[in-house]
């Protein structure tokens, strides 16, 4: 099983390669500004090694400890994993797309989902 500190530092991986991903669709597509389509992009959390993750299981536990959320349909996700201030629908999905990349190496089966604004 993961531990709290294999997800705090899975994280943190995270969020840098979502970051840099977000910035590297700017800096080519916008000239590094905000542009295209507004809307927004997270990566959930759909199993661990082959089992599903709710909120009473050790895995979920340990992500609500390490301050993963949980959206409408009680999925844990990782909404705008790039904590970046940009709408740009498609650089926020690039970003997702390379959290869930890392998150995928720690043993977790993701997906990433996307919206219009």
């Amino acid at each position: 099983m993961i531990k709290h500190e294999q997800i705090v530092e899975m994280l943190e991986e995270a969020h840098v390669a979502a970051h840099t991903a977000v910035q590297d669709y700017l800096d080519k597509h916008f000239d590094g500004q905000d542009g295209g389509a507004c809307g927004f992009a997270s990566c959930n959390f759909v199993q661990y090694n082959g089992d599903t993750i709710n909120g009473r299981t050790k895995v979920g536990r340990a992500l609500k400890k390490a301050g993963v959320t949980q959206n409408w349909n009680r999925q844990f996700h990782l909404w705008n994993p790039a904590q970046i201030g940009c709408q740009s629908l498609d650089a926020l999905s690039a970003g997702a797309r390379a959290a869930a990349k890392v998150c995928e190496q720690y043993g977790f089966k993701m997906s990433v989902s996307s919206r219009l604004d």
